[in-house]
């Protein structure tokens, strides 16, 4: 079930693993984004034939199609509970939809560009989303009203991370008194992956920079390592490896090919990364 290729001069192998299983029949074109239920039995995914469903994630047979958006869903995932999905659309529209029934619960509009990515605060009171217009909003589920806008860079924000700030960082303070409504944002740093180059550390409550790091290409995407490390791919292929106490120089730069890196999952002691190649 695997093939193991290497070349001893150069130092090199790769392990190429069969499919467990493979699903041909969710979606007709490219996969854009998928996630897997916190139980495990469901997976959503969004593709470029313009579909975003749900399906069982031990067989792959299609239980729900969540219609709604106009033009391309880009992002997709479930909230803590496994019963409620959050979208991202080029509409510049943020929908939560119920798992069950596939009904659309909420709408949030504020945005003027396409959403490119979300990221949902502790067990998803609040939620964010970032957006091609340069914005990252952060919004109330109950009230589905926006809290405010967290940051404003004048450049596509193409991905964001919400972790818990190591004790030593300085988040800044609020400058007026947050919502009653804000739940969980306090003592958390939001990640902002732009696509100027910039790699930008915000405090969620206070709103105010924490750190700015500049890369060699845009930032495709970012996620937690732990609460004092990072990790930020770039669309030249290079994984950055970050301490938020120190950004100045990186811990590590991984460049394993000039693929663009898409995305970066946090998994055992490692990280798990995908590339446009």
């Amino acid at each position: 079930k695997s093939i193991l290729i290497s070349c001893p001069h150069e130092n090199v192998s790769t392990k190429f693993l069969a499919p467990y299983t493979t699903f041909c029949r969710i979606h007709q074109k490219s996969i854009t984004c998928l996630d897997i239920s916190s139980g495990g039995g469901l997976g959503v995914s969004t593709s470029t034939d313009g579909t975003m469903k749900i399906w069982q994630a031990a067989n792959g047979e299609i239980r729900r199609q969540l219609e709604g958006h106009v033009y391309d869903v880009n992002c997709c995932r479930f909230f803590p509970s496994g019963l409620v999905v959050l979208s991202g659309g080029m509409d510049a529209q943020l929908k939560i939809w119920s798992a069950e029934d596939a009904s659309c619960v909420v709408t949030f509009k504020g945005h003027k560009g396409g959403i490119l990515d979300t990221a949902i605060v502790d067990r998803g009171r609040n939620v964010l989303s970032c957006s091609r217009d340069g914005t990252v909003r952060l919004w109330d589920c109950g009230k589905s009203a926006c809290l405010g806008v967290i940051a404003d860079c004048g450049s596509p924000i193409n991905g964001i991370a919400v972790g818990t700030a190591d004790n030593s960082l300085n988040l800044g303070t609020p400058e007026k008194t947050p919502s009653e409504r804000e739940v969980g944002t306090e003592g958390k740093i939001l990640l902002l992956a732009r696509e100027d180059k910039k790699l930008q550390g915000v405090g969620l409550q206070s709103r105010q920079p924490v750190f700015l790091f500049v890369g060699s290409d845009a930032f495709n995407c970012c996620a937690f390592l732990s609460s004092t490390y990072i990790l930020a791919g770039t669309q030249d292929g290079n994984i950055y490896q970050l301490d938020v106490r120190n950004t100045n120089s990186p811990i590590q730069v991984i460049h394993r090919s000039g693929a663009p890196v898409l995305s970066l999952l946090p998994y055992l002691d490692g990280f798990i990364a995908s590339q446009g190649n």
